[in-house]
């Protein structure tokens, strides 16, 4: 039970941690200040912790996502990759194009639950192939990108739920951590 907890508390720092570090990097580029970008850190942290405490974000149980349904966000990562930058559809596009396949999934066998839940893989997938040619040079980059990706989004199944943007959120930390790995600079 110990170790559930510290699952649930370190995915929260993760993601609290990232979320924080960009944004206050946004703000002072864009106001060349760190006064503004110190205020507007502590008021999201106050939004957070009165969220955190208020709001029913989480479950009580603890619960993974299966890693058969995790290994395919490599897959959605992979084809919207592809669509993206070999045949030119965008980012956009790509993911759209990839999203709407992987409904279409679950119609296969409607009794399945397996093929209900594999749509929310592939599109976490989608988001990580999305990425910009100048941060994921490679097919390569986007797997191990989505392997992250995937791993958050095994540990985070009773995280934030109700909360918009997991999906995005989960894939942009698979993006960032590898990419900082990849560049020596984490």
């Amino acid at each position: 039970m110990r170790i559930h907890k510290s699952i649930r508390f370190l995915m929260v720092l993760i993601v609290l941690f990232v979320q924080l570090a960009f944004l206050s990097l946004i703000i002072k580029e864009y106001y060349h200040t760190n006064r503004i970008a110190f205020i507007a850190i502590s008021l999201v942290v106050l939004f957070l912790l009165f969220s955190v405490k208020y709001l029913d974000l989480h479950h009580k149980e603890y619960a993974y996502e299966k890693l058969s349904v995790v290994v395919w966000v490599p897959v959605g990562a992979v084809i919207c990759y592809l669509l993206n930058i070999h045949y030119g559809l965008g980012s956009v596009l790509a993911a759209g194009i990839v999203g709407t396949i992987a409904s279409f999934l679950p119609l296969i066998n409607k009794k399945s639950i397996y093929l209900k839940q594999v749509p929310t893989s592939i599109y976490c997938g989608a988001f990580v192939g999305m990425s910009s040619t100048e941060i994921s040079t490679s097919v390569g980059f986007v797997m191990i990108a989505a392997m992250v990706a995937g791993v958050f989004l095994l540990l985070s199944k009773n995280l934030f739920i109700g909360v918009g943007g997991k999906l995005g959120t989960m894939a942009f930390l698979g993006v960032i951590i590898v990419y900082l790995l990849s560049t020596n600079l984490l």
